[in-house]
């Protein structure tokens, strides 16, 4: 079970009662009998199977988490990466969680003062420990939910506001079921017809706040339209971004925002020193990464890359070739050359990675590139670099306490980001899809040779795992129902 998830049925698995589908039953048995034999043997050996997985794996070995380590999802070998790319935000920099709150309150003081939302949102704060990355947001309906890999509702995870929503209401809102089509479901960049994925740490304050004005409105009888809702939320964040006060804020005490900065020196520095290549791609603007690089790395950070693109407006960076790179001066204002090749030491805006990859010749397995976003930085997958490592800070967890300390580490609402009861999250499932890697922060380079071979744990597929209790109850145990389904072939 996934850690913070308590026990409790599967979608696939009813409680012990009528509601069983009589499969196989014999002719002369009686329906209600049979369906409640049926349920109850199921049960049974739904309790002995996670008495094996208990004894075959403790729970003191399940809750040890390195938070140094990187985790493969594929097979790669460092000794082919001759480039490597980063990404700024929560990848070279990494925040300290009091940038949060800041966003936070900064976009509902827009909210009220120029979108003229009420007054009494004002006494709402941020809680930190109210959401988790990965979830997503039915706009129509109001409800923030963690979805799994199969595009099913985990149960107990769906809220309105800040209060959950019972399961019968939760599946009677999609038609009898917890499943959600795919033509609903968030497109490649997180963008669905009336579903929205939140990906990213930096949407961490908006799901809180969208909780928070959907509560206050519910709270007080107010009627609302909830796709302006959406995007009025939405667009106050973005305007935190937009108009610089998050730029500001980490600008004016750089050693309160930005953490760990001495090891993304230890790192790039490692690079370069072992011959690797390296380049910038970000979306922020190059005032703020220089302020940010300058209190790292030093003056002379520009020495360590090989190409510096900034404002790259991402993910659509990966996709549109229309933009062209433009060259900035040594104060930041735009120049007027054609670009016929990237300079190491110069600063570029803008620019699409078709023009990227002609004018370095980068691409193939050589290429390496980092970043904390599903969404846009995985969009270089296929286009000419390795699938992108993901950083996960949520990884960083306590190393050794028992589980059932950490379950209750994990977040009360929606448990763990990685899993739902039984199943991977829908966040899982895209960060197996579209990463090699994944790791806490990019500090745990240093944990490893520059020519380390990371290699995927090999985990049984469902018909190679002989030991799970079903397949033993067909084997030498039997079930009481095999004869009565003989006949069914």
């Amino acid at each position: 079970e996934g850690a913070g998830s308590p026990p409790r049925p599967s979608r696939g698995l009813p409680p012990p009662g009528p509601s069983a589908a009589p499969i196989g039953r014999p002719a002369s048995a009686p329906l209600a009998h049979w369906t409640a034999a049926l349920s109850t043997h199921l049960w049974a050996r739904y309790q002995d199977m996670r008495r094996l997985v208990h004894d075959l794996l403790p729970p003191e070995v399940c809750s040890l988490l390195n938070p140094a380590a990187i985790y493969a999802n594929n097979e790669i070998s460092l000794r082919d990466v001759e480039v490597y790319g980063f990404d700024y935000d929560y990848t070279l920099a990494q925040y300290a969680d009091a940038l949060h709150p800041e966003i936070f309150s900064a976009a509902r003081d827009i909210l009220i003062e120029q979108y003229k939302y009420p007054e009494g949102i004002r006494k709402y704060d941020y809680d930190p420990s109210f959401a988790i990355r990965g979830l997503h947001y039915d706009i129509q309906k109001s409800l923030l939910m963690k979805i799994d890999a199969f595009h099913y509702v985990q149960l107990g995870t769906a809220y309105r506001g800040l209060q959950p929503v019972p399961d019968e209401e939760v599946i009677d809102l999609y038609g009898g079921t917890q499943h959600i089509p795919l033509y609903q479901m968030s497109g490649f960049y997180g963008k669905g017809p009336s579903i929205k994925q939140f990906m990213d740490i930096f949407s961490l304050p908006e799901m809180a706040l969208l909780s928070c004005v959907v509560d206050y409105f519910l709270g007080h009888g107010l009627e609302f339209d909830q796709a302006h809702l959406y995007k009025d939320v939405t667009d106050a964040i973005r305007d935190v971004h937009v108009k610089g006060l998050m730029y500001q804020w980490i600008e004016r005490d750089m050693e309160k925002y930005i953490l760990r900065g001495d090891e993304t020196f230890a790192v790039l520095s490692r690079l370069v020193a072992h011959g690797k290549q390296l380049f910038l791609i970000t979306n922020s603007p190059f005032s703020f990464v220089d302020k940010g690089m300058r209190h790292m790395v030093g003056p002379d950070w520009r020495q360590l890359f090989d190409v510096v693109i900034v404002q790259a407006d991402k993910p659509s960076f990966f996709t549109d070739r229309r933009k062209p790179f433009r060259k900035l001066d040594e104060k930041g204002s735009l120049q007027w050359d054609r670009i016929t090749g990237l300079e190491k030491g110069k600063i570029y805006r803008q620019g699409n990675l078709f023009d990227f990859l002609r004018l370095t010749e980068w691409r193939g397995p050589r290429v390496l590139y980092f970043g904390d976003h599903l969404n846009s930085d995985l969009a270089v997958r296929g286009r000419g670099a390795r699938n992108p490592p993901l950083l996960s800070p949520p990884l960083q967890q306590p190393l050794s306490l028992p589980r059932c300390v950490t379950k209750a580490l994990f977040n009360a609402q929606f448990g763990s980001i990685f899993r739902t009861f039984h199943n991977p999250t829908y966040f899982s499932r895209r960060l197996v899809r579209f990463s090699d890697l994944y790791m806490a922060s990019l500090s745990c380079l240093l944990n490893y040779r520059v020519d380390f071979t990371f290699y995927p744990r090999r985990t049984p597929l469902q018909h190679e795992a002989p030991l799970w209790m079903d397949q033993l109850c067909t084997g030498c145990m039997k079930t009481p129902f095999l004869g009565d389904m003989a006949h069914i072939r």
